[in-house]
């Protein structure tokens, strides 16, 4: 592999690809928030994903300077792709990092593109800046490829370097360089998809087939309630079946799954065919927050608590257990939801950042020590709550009858209860 590699975008995704090939060769990481270039300078990691030990060794020149990309000749994208306040795709950040790339594109240079997209997108909508920016002709002068991310933030399992990479490019030649280029670092192999659009048609369709199967046992957990019957011990059972598949209910947030449906329900809307399937588990999913809210609420005020005056401890509120990532937290639809009924809440998140949290959510963090509460709402299965024993949770909350939502169902049905809890759980 004789390419300089650049990564454009050192986020979540961006980050731990530009550290895999710095680990085998000088490589360039450029992002634009200067404040995000200057703590990776100093070795750290806002998002966890990568260690000071492995930011030091690997040799890569982390800047927020057009001007060096120029070296690079191999440019792999990896910027947010987010959904609107109507779910509608935000090519923004993709458009504006097309436009910086093809600010310094030069002959025989290839670009990549790793963010998630609707299928039709790197051709469609970011060739065409490339192009213009550039004054270069794509297929000619320039060339590009689509290779879709499967970074799980907090997953130190599963990593960028023993995923199988799904590769493409836009002719045969390109895409046997892009995957001689990933293959250089992914020791768990690339497959090579036959077109761009079926490597992004790949990557929607992962997430879309979990998001499904969650809405499902989000709906089955909503039937199952009304019925008395409780969701994980239904889960429990039908799991000795060989062929099950134990999915569980939840709150479903973060980067990809509740966010990449969008995209190919948009593409889809746009070619005339509504999507039925998929859209119904968008919106299933979507209101999970509020539906554990509304339930908490409905157990405070059976339980005779005067709701107004009471104080709501909300422990979590990242997208995922043992990860510091909010983007798209349904915790927050939860919270909200909450306070509309004029509880006093207090989010208490050890893995999530106050400012950013205060910033993008407009939510103080709190402690546990600002307890005790009147209902507890256990959120996310961080480490430190999944440690928490029934006496230690019971200690959190005041009263006779307080309420506690077990949205992971982290602890043994019957147990809570009998520490004199009415528990809610998913």
């Amino acid at each position: 592999m004789n390419r300089q590699v650049a990564v454009v975008g050192l986020g979540y995704v961006g980050l731990p690809v530009a550290v895999a090939f710095g680990r085998h060769a000088p490589t360039i990481g450029f992002d634009i928030h200067a404040p995000r270039i200057a703590e990776l300078r100093t070795g750290h990691d806002r998002t966890g994903e990568v260690s000071p030990a492995e930011l030091a060794g690997a040799q890569l020149h982390c800047t927020d300077q057009l001007e060096d990309l120029r070296r690079a000749d191999f440019f792999i994208v990896a910027v947010p792709t987010p959904v609107d306040s109507a779910n509608k795709p935000d090519l923004s950040p993709l458009i504006a990092a097309s436009r910086s790339v093809g600010s310094v594109l030069k002959k025989g240079d290839i670009v990549v593109y790793e963010s998630t997209v609707y299928p039709g997108a790197t051709e469609e909508d970011c060739v065409p800046v490339l192009e213009a920016a550039s004054g270069l002709r794509h297929g000619v002068d320039f060339f590009t490829g689509y290779s879709p991310e499967r970074i799980n933030p907090g997953d130190r399992e599963h990593r960028f370097e023993n995923i199988r990479k799904i590769v493409s490019g836009c002719d045969a030649a390109t895409l046997e360089t892009v995957a001689e280029v990933y293959a250089s670092v992914v020791t768990a192999g690339v497959h090579r998809a036959p077109s761009i659009k079926v490597a992004e048609a790949a990557k929607v369709i992962e997430n879309t087939q979990r998001d499904l199967n969650i809405a499902l046992m989000n709906e089955l957990s909503v039937v199952f309630a009304r019925m008395g019957i409780d969701t994980a011990e239904v889960i429990a059972a039908a799991s000795t079946k060989w062929n099950f598949l134990p999915f569980r209910p939840g709150l479903v947030g973060g980067h990809c799954i509740g966010v990449d449906p969008y995209y190919l329900t948009f593409k889809a809307e746009q070619l005339g065919y509504i999507p039925q399937v998929i859209l119904a588990g968008r919106r299933i999913n979507d209101n999970m927050g509020r539906y554990v809210a509304r339930n908490v609420i409905k157990r405070m005020l059976q339980n005779g608590l005067d709701v107004p005056r009471c104080r709501v401890g909300v422990l979590g509120i990242t997208f995922k257990e043992n990860c510091p990532d909010i983007r798209n937290s349904k915790v927050v639809d939860l919270v909200n939801e909450l306070r509309d009924h004029g509880t006093q809440v207090a989010v208490i998140d050890p893995h999530a950042d106050p400012v950013e949290v205060r910033h993008e959510c407009g939510i103080e963090l709190a402690t546990l020590a600002d307890g005790p509460f009147d209902a507890l709402v256990v959120a996310v299965a961080h480490r430190e709550y999944r440690a928490m024993t029934p006496v230690q949770l019971r200690a959190l909350v005041r009263g006779e009858r307080p309420v506690v939502a077990d949205v992971k169902s982290l602890f043994a049905g019957g147990v809570l209860e009998s520490f004199g809890l009415t528990v809610f759980r998913l």
